[in-house]
């Protein structure tokens, strides 16, 4: 934090992914080792995916679903939940912020109008605004009638972890007195899983024990989940944190974000490097304090090495002190939302100083040399910093740092 700026503290969390709706109980399963991964059979053949078991009628009246998206309501529900949790009452809307991350957009309305237009010549007429990217931020800040800086980003498997990032800075400039970041994805239609078979990235199911078929630095892994879910973060400065009695969870302590410019979809471990590096400048951490890296780990062949070397070239002398795991494992890859459920994740980590494991990694890959967490998770009792990486198609890298609250 440089000076002048303000703290950014974590005050609220909301989340709905295949671990349920409540964080504690997911922080809980995911630190067990269970996965809430299952079979689905929408598409051509089988896949493994993170299905999110979620009522709409909890939160909505039939009139309010006219034209929303499932990934705009999963989005509402998560941002609801982190504002009741953060207990932020009587905030100007003025100075209210929403930041959302989402990598398809309302990609099941977009299959459902031209499903619609194949079979009858017609389309719903609500198909585009229920299928706009930028729905979901525009529903959480009108039913919160918030009227600060509303604003999306696409940026593939890094969405959301940039509207983190983005909106920490928000919060620091004195911009907003509050902001909602976070991000969704609700994409498990026929369409979108068989064109990411036919990408050759999905993971091969187990057949004996489905639920266990990702399998981040693994020898044997073959690529990664795909899951449905929303998650938000509600960030306000550490100074009305505090004066208000709110729980902090921890503090957004800086943020890193490159690009390698290399390739669309190949990962590269120089740039990843460099967002690492950043994000440890940003929020004036040395290697060795920080002890735990929620990383990127989508367990695709080559990925997973890549994210190691990046790893080793920052760490280097001080990489056997860093413990590294993959929670994809048990809640699968959530594209534009997953950098957000992995903040909370890391959040949730520094908060019980506690460190969830990769799960299901029974023949760790050599090529892979970090120290992983592996099978169950484990005590963490002087733990006080933490990353979150998430990389993308695009080349884009984002690391977001946080800390324990002083």
């Amino acid at each position: 934090m440089r000076s002048g700026e303000q703290s950014v503290a974590v005050t609220g969390l909301g989340v709905i992914g295949p671990h349920g709706d409540d964080p504690g109980a997911m922080f809980d399963a995911l630190m067990a080792g269970r996965s809430g991964l299952r079979r689905w059979d929408g598409a051509a053949d089988p896949v493994v995916a993170g299905v999110v078991e979620f009522d709409p009628a909890r939160w909505f009246t039939k009139m309010q679903m006219l034209g929303l998206d499932r990934a705009s309501q999963l989005a509402v529900a998560a941002a609801e939940m982190a504002r009741a949790d953060s207990g932020a009452r009587d905030v100007d809307p003025f100075r209210v912020g929403v930041f959302v991350g989402c990598g398809m957009g309302g990609a099941i309305s977009i299959e459902a109008a031209f499903r619609s237009y194949a079979s009858t010549g017609r389309v719903p007429p609500l198909s585009i605004p229920a299928g706009m990217g930028n729905a979901p931020a525009a529903h959480i800040a009108m039913r919160g009638g918030f009227r600060g800086p509303v604003l999306s980003y696409c940026v593939a498997c890094a969405s959301s972890a940039v509207a983190i990032a983005e909106a920490g800075k928000s919060i620091r400039a004195g911009e907003v007195d509050l902001a909602f970041a976070g991000g969704t994805e609700a994409m498990l239609v026929p369409a979108i899983v068989r064109a990411w078979q036919a990408l050759q990235t999905l993971a091969k199911p187990d057949p004996e024990r489905i639920e266990t078929s990702c399998r981040p630095f693994a020898l044997d892994r073959s690529g990664f989940v795909l899951s449905e879910g929303a998650a938000f973060l509600v960030l306000e400065p550490g100074v009305a944190a505090e004066r208000r009695g709110a729980r902090i969870y921890a503090d957004l302590a800086g943020s890193g974000v490159s690009c390698d410019a290399t390739h669309l979809t190949k990962p590269d471990a120089t740039g990843q490097a460099r967002a690492m590096k950043q994000a440890l400048v940003s929020a004036r951490l040395q290697p060795a304090e920080v002890g735990y890296c929620n990383a990127h780990g989508t367990a695709t062949p080559a990925g997973d090495v890549v994210e190691c070397d990046a790893l080793r070239a920052v760490w280097d002398d001080e990489l056997p002190g860093l413990r590294v795991s993959s929670t994809k494992s048990m809640h699968g890859h959530l594209l534009g939302g997953a950098g957000a459920l992995e903040a909370m994740i890391t959040v949730l980590a520094l908060h019980r100083r506690q460190i969830p494991p990769t799960a299901f990694n029974t023949l760790p890959d050599p090529k892979c040399a970090v120290a992983l967490v592996r099978g169950e998770g484990e005590a963490a009792p002087h733990l006080r910093a933490a990353i979150s990486n998430s990389f993308a198609f695009g080349g884009t890298n984002v690391v977001l740092a946080f800390q324990r609250h002083q």
